[in-house]
């Protein structure tokens, strides 16, 4: 996404910056250098173009919050502890409990439409057929594109860049919403079920995330859910946790694969990881594949309709033996390189597509829903049609399947063969993505995928997949890249032919292997997803070889689908290393202005006007003659934090501190964070000319302890300082005395390359 500060930023009276240049107000500005951050404020959330900030992941350390931990008695302790576990046993069982209604509703829905479809071509009525396919799969589409045009925008697309930009730090209003969370589960199913070249994979991990973000919001005075002991969750570090259990335990609910979904998070999602989180995330994943193995069992007996086994993911490919010599180690050797070229090259076109897409999505819901009509439609087309180019071929004997298959999934689909003949292009087309894997992925020893049929499916699997991704429906990328990775690893397969120890099914899973790691950059994780999925451990080390060498030869050329993607939105992600151009500057080369602070006890009508004309998140707080015998920093002061002390009205005539006061009348959990609500805003104070004259003692609100930096402290130390410590503000004092005591603070968009290569373009940003 291109900058949009120009249409997010604020000008006001001695120089302003966006929505998350926290700083703060006094008479005169102390920072000399009237330097100003212009960088984006707005990002694209799904298909919605919104404001972003920052979360606050470090404790504040106030006299309240102080008073708060001493009075805490043990059985609130034990009650945290307590909750913490029931909530990722309520998230783990609630993911479980959508992922099964998901296949289930997929299942039953595309289930439907291919019968139908299917009885009418054996009434020979092959246009009326065409039109029955097309029709249903217009109107789920439609149906989809609406509920993301109209009612959640933000549910579009995959939604792990996204949740993985929220657990890096970055917050929007509708990024983890209930309303994303309704539309992301209903847009799935009827966008899956469409036929379009999409997972519902991608969607459950932001599934998962929103799930988890409502069950931890601490409370909601709207539903009146206050009770005492959720208000320990009413802040951003227990939540991100929650976050990241929420998103293993989608990945978990789409592939069953809970030690994928546990490494998944840790690998691909979370940017900050601890022991005690491995645990309770592996718990949740847990209880997450009990739950789906429960609802599975009792499908068995076949009351849910169409859904069976094969609903959820399960490829098992451990019949054939993977003994394999020189020849197959030279192939996937091969896939590995061919993973790696074709992955960067769809991450490259996927790029490409979606700032496409963009212009289009800008004009409005009905040009979003107009879209994805056209791309349902030709995804019919490249459907319905494609197997007729494909040549009926015998049904090879003693088969224990039916042959042609007659239900609506299997290897051996009738189409507009006669009896005893297949049409192998239409059993990968004419199914739902699941069985269509299913069917890659079986033993080749019958050997019913012709050449051209891999060669015909992996071009308009390509294709479409590459088309697709950008519509404003849920979509997922898993799934289209493994169908084009298996395509081609069979084809490699059945062009080894006798030269080959390792059956085609095999090939086909090191090809989807290859593309998968060529496409997201991901290893440990992927690599088990895999093995979880087709139960065949035997492939462990041929897969490792694969993924490893995609990945090596992808990274050559650009970066993964998912780092792409976060950046293209617009999304303020901070990486795990420094930019290597960062060492050749300072800290205080890069802090913008202009500067305001409090003072310790300040004029009320000084705070209402700094909040007023600023949308600054916190004002550093300093002490001054005569509390103090020179100035000096007390600390940091919450936006938040001020509007509900003004709220309160504990002011005074005289300049004096009233801490004892302000700790009688207010409670730690008073200042706690809203949860999808905004809190206190400006506009509901109601606060007189009298009381405007008045003081307010800040001294009990203000963080004591921030972080802080020395002005001559290396630009990438403090980036990697920000990024492992989790911080939305970073003070940078003077290395100097005798000066004023603070020389301005970082946030995240000081560290963004646009702010610091507009301030020195001088600086070569690839040295």
């Amino acid at each position: 996404m291109e900058d949009h500060a120009e249409d997010n930023d604020i000008e006001i009276e001695g120089g302003g910056i966006g929505d998350d240049k926290e700083f703060g107000l006094m008479k005169e500005p102390l920072l000399l250098r009237n330097r100003q951050n212009n960088t984006s404020q707005i990002a694209i959330v799904g298909a919605n173009v919104c404001p972003i900030e920052s979360l606050d992941y470090e404790i504040v350390e106030n006299e309240l919050f102080k008073q708060d931990w001493r009075t805490r008695k043990k059985n609130e302790i034990v009650q945290y502890v307590v909750l913490k576990w029931t909530l990722a046993l309520l998230i783990g069982f609630s993911t479980g409990v959508v992922g099964f209604f998901n296949n289930l509703a997929v299942e039953n829905i595309a289930g439907f439409k291919l019968m139908w479809t299917n009885s009418l071509m054996l009434q020979n009525n092959y246009y009326l057929a065409f039109g029955a396919f097309a029709g249903c799969n217009a109107v789920l589409a439609v149906a989809a594109a609406a509920l993301c045009a109209y009612g959640a925008p933000a549910a579009a697309g995959s939604g792990i860049p996204e949740v993985k930009a929220y657990l890096n730090g970055v917050d929007a209003p509708s990024i983890l919403a209930p309303s994303t969370l309704f539309v992301k589960i209903f847009g799935s199913i009827f966008g899956v079920a469409a036929g379009l070249v999409v997972g519902k994979e991608g969607p459950m991990v932001h599934t998962g995330a929103c799930i988890a973000a409502f069950l931890g919001q601490g409370g909601s005075r709207k539903y009146h859910l206050t009770w005492r002991w959720l208000r320990h969750f009413k802040n951003d570090r227990d939540r991100r946790d929650l976050v990241t259990c929420g998103a293993a335990a989608g990945v978990a609910a789409a592939f069953r694969a809970p030690v994928g979904g546990v490494l998944f998070a840790l690998e691909e999602a979370a940017s900050w990881w601890r022991s005690a989180l491995l645990w309770r995330t592996f718990f949740t994943t847990a209880v997450v594949a009990v739950v789906l193995r429960g609802f599975m069992d009792f499908c068995k007996s076949g009351k849910c309709g169409l859904f069976g086994e094969g609903g959820l993911i399960m490829f098992d490919v451990n019949s054939s033996v993977a003994s394999y010599g020189t020849p197959d180690l030279l192939a996937i050797i091969f896939l590995g390189v061919l993973g790696g070229l074709l992955g960067s090259f769809y991450n490259y076109l996927v790029d490409k597509v979606l700032r496409t897409y963009s212009i289009i999505n800008e004009k409005g819901p009905i040009f979003k829903v107009l879209l994805v009509l056209c791309i349902s439609l030709l995804t019919s087309c490249f459907s319905y049609g494609l197997p007729w180019l494909s040549s009926c071929t015998p049904c090879p004997p003693h088969l224990m399947e039916e042959c042609p298959t007659a239900g609506r999934s299997g290897n051996y689909k009738n189409f507009q063969c006669p009896s005893h003949q297949y049409n192998d292009l239409a059993s990968l087309f004419f199914n739902t993505n699941d069985d269509a894997i299913k069917n890659l992925l079986s033993p080749g020893v019958s050997k019913q995928f012709h050449i051209p049929t891999l060669l015909v499916f992996f071009s308009a699997i390509f294709f479409l997949g590459i088309i697709t991704y950008g519509i404003a429906v849920p979509s997922g990328l898993f799934i289209p890249v493994i169908l084009a990775g298996a395509s081609y690893g069979r084809l490699v397969g059945r062009l080894l032919g006798s030269l080959s120890q390792l059956d085609a099914g095999l090939f086909a899973l090191l090809g989807a292997a290859s593309f998968l790691g060529g496409t997201m950059r991901m290893t440990v994780s992927l690599c088990v997803i895999l093995l979880e999925l087709t139960n065949d451990l035997l492939m462990l080390p041929l897969m490792m070889l694969v993924l490893l060498i995609s990945k090596t030869v992808a990274d050559c050329f650009n970066k993964g689908v998912y780092d792409q993607i976060v950046k293209m939105k617009g999304l303020p992600y901070m990486e795990a290393h420094a930019e290597p151009y960062m060492r050749q500057l300072v800290a205080g080369d890069v802090v913008s202005g202009p500067l305001f602070t409090f003072a310790g006890v300040e004029k009320v009508g000084n705070i209402w006007h700094a909040l007023k004309v600023t949308r600054h998140n916190a004002f550093p707080v300093i002490d001054e003659p005569p509390y103090t015998d020179a100035p000096e920093l007390c600390g940091l002061v919450l936006r938040s934090h001020l509007l509900v002390l003004l709220k309160g009205k504990k002011f005074t005539k005289q300049k004096v501190m009233t801490g004892s006061e302000i700790m009688r009348r207010f409670k730690a959990h008073d200042f706690a964070k809203a949860g999808s609500g905004k809190g206190v805003q400006l506009e509901e104070l109601d606060i007189s000319d009298e009381e405007m004259e008045m003081f307010v003692d800040l001294h009990p609100i203000t963080n004591t302890s921030p972080y802080t930096v020395v002005e001559t402290m290396s630009l990438a130390k403090a980036a990697v300082l920000f990024r492992e410590l989790g911080l939305r503000h970073l003070l940078v004092v003077p290395k100097t005395p005798g000066r004023p005591p603070i020389v301005g603070i970082l946030t995240r968009h000081d560290f963004v390359p646009e702010h610091i290569l507009g301030l020195y373009p001088h600086i070569n940003p690839h040295k």
